[in-house]
């Protein structure tokens, strides 16, 4: 499940030359907001030094032991200004505790009439001067909308709430455990990847053959406890009119034998080879039991998307919500901005209002419809898109991405298979930036609007070169 509960380190800057009081004030308004949005806080107590403030090197270092004590709790940093603050004592704290988490940078507004020596705060020139020093220690953060902004008001609750999002995914990605089941299909070279590139950024990639997988699938008897359970569940899951019984019990024994892997290996996410090894070899599709996976927040991508599936995880990571694999399929008809997304049927339950099982008619016209039988037809409805690729461009040494947002309509179409109809604002100008760069043709989305999140997350912590798709010309 998406972790919802956070836990920030809290640095209260300082600054002698400015009034103490400012600061009592910002730790009860930071505890408000906290109590409001159930974030729990890491930060100095107002015994520990002034007022639970950070000004000094020792005060600094303080902290940061406080943070390195909290090292498994803190998911974020957040840097409070209710003043000017000392510029060195944010850095060295951060520098000492060596968190290696999401930093945010926040500094209250002036009031125009208390600008006194008894109210007056100056975060407005702080805020650039922390910034400074912490761009020179290579220590990476995030800003708020406005430059400066009251913690209690609705720009900044929302600015931190796109933070805890961007938190998520950089804590999620980095430590993410991938797990390749199969072989690349050989027609598909544009899923080629670079385990080494992806291990650079902490991401690790756990890889079996697929005929261990079909085996201990083979092994499992019908009457197993195991197969029993799974099989309930994959009737509860969704509608199978017209799928034969023993191709359910085929779906449950291989869902099984997936499962276990994925328990000992202790993985995030899979990619799977389905195109075409396992309909000749097993007979049948894994696509819902890729949807039940990927419903429970465990995403899984076919033709053995390693990178795909990355973006999937990203992408859930940064909505809270399941995340599909799909393919930029289909104009729709000359609308320059719409286009048909599709995939066989692995689309999880969430986009899938009609969801039934059935069988793959394209796989089946030449494999046999009857070894196909596992795939889903549903369309998604209207709501609104956030869609989003990584790929390694390993030649260059690099990985790239990139982001943006649409949204899902409500016209007609009629196909099978899981299908939708996007509309992207110059959707042409995405479609050339795409082929001019060699992504590839599935692409993740949700039903979100997080293009921002996964922009922060990818561009400025990871260093990935990040392009997010903008509506106008430019």
């Amino acid at each position: 499940m998406i972790k919802t509960n956070f836990t920030l380190g809290v640095i209260y800057g300082n600054r002698d030359f400015f009034p103490d009081a400012l600061v009592a004030e910002a730790r009860a308004d930071m505890a408000r907001l906290f109590r409001n949005l159930g974030i729990s806080a890491v930060q100095l107590s107002e015994k520990a030094s002034k007022l639970g403030g950070v000004e000094t090197y020792a005060e600094a270092r303080k902290c940061a032991e406080l943070f390195k004590q909290n090292r498994e709790r803190i998911e974020g940093v957040l840097v409070v200004l209710p003043n000017f603050g000392d510029e060195k004592a944010v850095a060295d704290t951060l520098k000492l505790a060596g968190l290696n988490v999401p930093v945010l940078v926040q500094g209250y507004p002036d009031d125009p009439g208390k600008l006194s020596p008894a109210r007056r705060r100056d975060s407005f020139c702080g805020k650039i001067s922390v910034c400074n020093n912490l761009v020179q220690a290579g220590i990476r953060f995030s800003l708020t909308t406005r430059h400066v902004c009251h913690p209690l008001s609705a720009a900044f609750e929302n600015d931190l709430r796109r933070f805890l999002r961007v938190c998520r995914v950089v804590n999620g990605v980095r430590g993410a455990r991938l797990g390749a089941i199969g072989a690349r299909p050989g027609a598909f070279n544009t899923v080629r990847y670079s385990e080494k590139l992806l291990e650079r950024h902490g991401v690790s990639v756990t890889t079996v053959d697929l005929s261990e997988i079909l085996a201990a699938a083979g092994r499992l008897g019908s009457n197993a406890p195991a197969v029993r359970d799974r099989l309930a569940e994959i009737r509860a899951y969704a509608p199978a009119p017209g799928v034969p019984a023993e191709k359910l019990a085929q779906m449950a024994k291989l869902g099984v034998a997936i499962s276990e892997w994925m328990e000992a290996h202790e993985l995030d996410a899979t990619a799977i080879q389905c195109w075409t090894s396992l309909q000749r070899n097993f007979g049948c599709n894994a696509c819902t039991l890729m949807s039940m996976m990927s419903e429970k927040f465990l995403p899984s991508a076919c033709e053995v998307d390693v990178t795909g599936v990355l973006t999937m995880y990203a992408m859930q990571l940064a909505s809270g919500t399941p995340a599909a694999l799909v393919d930029w399929n289909n104009n729709y008809a000359d609308d320059e901005n719409k286009c048909v997304l599709f995939h066989c049927g692995n689309w999880a339950k969430a986009f899938l209002p009609d969801i039934r099982i059935s069988n793959a008619p394209i796989l089946g016209s030449t494999l046999g419809v009857e070894n196909t039988y596992g795939a889903l037809e549903g369309r998604t409805g209207p709501g609104p898109l956030t869609f989003g690729r990584i790929t390694t461009a390993d030649a260059e040494g690099a990985i790239r991405a990139y982001v943006g947002e649409g949204e899902l309509t409500a016209d007609e179409l009629n196909t099978f298979g899981n299908r939708a109809v996007a509309r992207v604002p110059n959707l042409q100008k995405l479609m050339r930036y795409i082929c001019r760069h060699g992504f590839e043709h599935h692409v993740a989305m949700t039903q979100s609007k997080t293009a921002a999140v996964l922009r922060e997350a990818f561009g400025n912590y990871f260093g990935w070169e990040v392009y997010e798709h903008e509506p106008a010309e430019g």
